[in-house]
């Protein structure tokens, strides 16, 4: 069975990560699938510092320098979908689904760009309306491909096990009791009633949060670190950067990895590439 290897990454600025050495990082990693989130440039300039090999396609965000996600590949694909919402809502560099051909497989990818949100702000009302949309999606999602993947940088700390410091952030955004409870009907099985993290019931919508699967239950792995004080070198950091796959693809996964780098000043982004290899 062919091996696919798909990796997903926030690059906080993409010129930015390759002058820092993502160029270098990109080589070694044997990647199939690309997914970006944070391009925050053009796609003229995405193309050129990805190279000929790769085939990019590209959603920036309305306000130039803000948000972008892409996805690049070794063969050329398909664009599916890259609204998200209602038609007044504006998920622009935020969503982008693609279908690769691998054999006679189509795997469905979308690389994602969840809001940050801040607690009780305007801010928060729209990355509420985002996961509402992205609920709606995720079902009309399984039913157009068996193998689909939403990777990417989907600000929200699922569990206690997902943030190392989650008793100081439970009122912070990102561990909110409410945008957990997204993530809990996401996972739970298909169809099935679910008690939510925030006193709610919701129907499950059967997606395997890989990372989770495969790391079991144990702190982490981490794939974000603030850049304030020591968090990067004491790993205190969140868990937000994911790979929610369908189950018959979850069933595939080979291999998981975070791409942690060896030191804060190796580092070319606040985040670290999430690597799976999937045996379609």
């Amino acid at each position: 069975m062919p091996r696919i290897r798909v990796a997903s990454v926030n690059v906080n600025g993409v010129r930015a990560a390759y002058r820092k050495g993502m160029g270098d990082w990109l080589e070694a990693a044997d990647v199939d699938v690309l997914a970006l989130q944070e391009v925050r440039a053009e796609t003229s300039d995405l193309v050129p510092l990805l190279g000929e090999s790769w085939h990019v396609l590209h959603d920036a965000a309305t306000a130039k320098g803000r948000a972008g996600v892409a996805i690049a590949t070794r063969e050329p694909v398909d664009v599916h979908r890259i609204e998200l919402g209602p038609p007044d809502f504006d998920s622009a560099g935020r969503w982008l689904e693609a279908d690769v051909v691998v054999g006679d497989v189509t795997l469905t990818v979308v690389s994602c760009y969840v809001h940050s949100g801040e607690a009780d702000t305007p801010k928060q009302e729209e990355k509420w309306r985002f996961l509402t949309a992205m609920e709606e999606r995720l079902p009309q999602l399984a039913a157009h491909a068996e193998y689909a993947v939403v990777v990417g940088d989907l600000n929200v700390g699922h569990r206690e096990l997902d943030i190392k410091n989650w008793r100081g952030n439970r009122k912070r955004a990102g561990f909110l009791p409410r945008e957990r409870s997204y993530f809990d009907r996401f996972l739970a099985p298909a169809g099935e009633p679910v008690e939510c993290v925030d006193g709610t019931t919701g129907t499950g919508l059967g997606w395997v949060d890989v990372g989770r699967q495969f790391a079991g239950e144990v702190e982490g792995p981490y794939t974000w670190w603030s850049n304030r004080g020591q968090a990067f070198d004491n790993d205190t950091g969140w868990r937000i950067d994911y790979h929610l796959a369908t189950p018959a693809l979850a069933s595939t996964v080979s291999a998981y990895r975070v791409d942690r780098a060896p030191s804060y000043d190796t580092r070319w982004s606040d985040h670290a590439p999430v690597v799976v290899d999937y045996q379609l």
